[in-house]
């Protein structure tokens, strides 16, 4: 990719009308789970299976957050086999409450940094008076973020280093799910 490459932050389209909302994923006990694991950008070895209970129930979207973690259906999977790029994420399989077809967790699988921090409209730092030395120079907020193409590379799907709440995929990405219709997505430029 080149500086060219426009990128977006994926997350789900929470104006539609009726939709389905995603709880807290539990193990087979029922007992939660870590959901920053998610966040890290790296393989996880997570015994199943996890399930995803269903409240309200509603409209089914094929991209959903629960607890900021991407939850698709096996459309999005075959989508980004097509596209070469599943080896930029780890699908692991999840149960969603009500439903029969496969579902997916996206493990994103890299973390790049990339924040430019001039650009995006405010960003604050962790502060000695803030008290906590575990995230000392680290991002407090970000809001209006914006990267820099230019330290990204061949990435087409990614959380940016320090700001990992944020899923950020290539212009590439964002036509094919578009083209592909996946219902409940949206994206806002980055």
């Amino acid at each position: 990719m080149n500086t060219q490459t426009k990128y977006y932050d994926l997350h789900d389209d929470m104006r539609i009308r009726k939709r389905w909302h995603l709880r807290m994923p539990v193990d087979a006990q029922g007992e939660w789970i870590d959901t920053w694991q998610f966040n890290e950008g790296r393989v996880l070895d997570i015994p199943g299976p996890i399930r995803f209970p269903v409240r309200p129930t509603g409209v089914v979207l094929e991209y959903t957050l629960s607890m900021g973690i991407p939850v698709v259906h096996r459309r999005v999977v075959s989508l980004f086999e097509r596209l070469g790029i599943d080896k930029e994420v780890q699908f692991i399989p999840a149960e969603v409450e009500g439903q029969t077809e496969p579902w997916f967790i996206l493990n994103t699988l890299q973390v790049i940094r990339c924040i430019d921090d001039a650009r995006c409209e405010e960003v604050l730092y962790w502060k000695p008076e803030d008290d906590r030395p575990d995230k000392l120079g680290g991002y407090r907020n970000v809001r209006g973020l914006k990267v820099d193409p230019e330290k990204i590379g061949e990435a087409n799907v990614f959380r940016p280093w320090g700001w990992l709440v944020t899923l950020i995929v290539s212009e590439r990405v964002k036509q094919a799910l578009e083209e592909e219709s996946i219902t409940g997505i949206d994206f806002a430029a980055v």
